[in-house]
């Protein structure tokens, strides 16, 4: 086997374990309830703030319930940003685990180089991105989708009001 001349930050395995260490993209790695409270929580932090811009509405002013509405739904575009950034940082170190070839830089973007994998990094390549990464990818989806029909839902109350 020849050493392999992929720079260590560049290692989808090393990407794949920075993910995970990290405090931000560990979110989804454990559960949906456990992703789903720290959304809920950078709603709940943005939600005063939001409240706070629409009280600027003369017309939202004078009507609370469209207020509050207003407020709740644009408070989402929070958790709404971190899940399409957790989904960015996933979906790359899936597509890496799941390639043959490793596309890397030696010292800049000039440079671009590809080496083969090797069948043992292949292997365990491939179980940690349909094991691991997979679900992660899943909760992230479902995420998604609860905050798209609330958004959805919550711009249709918004015009119903």
């Amino acid at each position: 086997m020849s050493v392999c001349p992929v720079p260590a930050e560049q290692q989808p395995l090393r990407q794949y374990e920075e993910l995970l260490a990290s405090w931000f993209f560990r979110w989804p790695s454990t559960s949906f309830v456990a992703l789903t409270r720290r959304l809920a929580q950078g709603w709940l932090l943005l939600l005063p703030i939001t409240l706070l811009v629409a009280t600027g509405s003369i017309p939202l002013r004078h009507d609370v319930p469209r207020l509050f509405a207003a407020g709740a739904v644009s408070a989402l575009v929070l958790p709404l940003l971190l899940l399409v950034r957790q989904w960015l940082g996933w979906t790359y170190v899936h597509r890496r685990l799941m390639r043959e070839r490793i596309t890397y830089e030696e010292s800049g973007w000039y440079d671009g180089q590809e080496w083969e994998k090797p069948l043992e990094w292949r292997e365990k390549d491939l179980l940690i991105a349909q094991h691991q990464v997979r679900p992660v990818l899943g909760r992230l989806l479902r995420a998604i989708s609860v905050l798209a029909a609330l958004l959805l839902w919550g711009a249709s109350l918004c015009q119903a009001l």
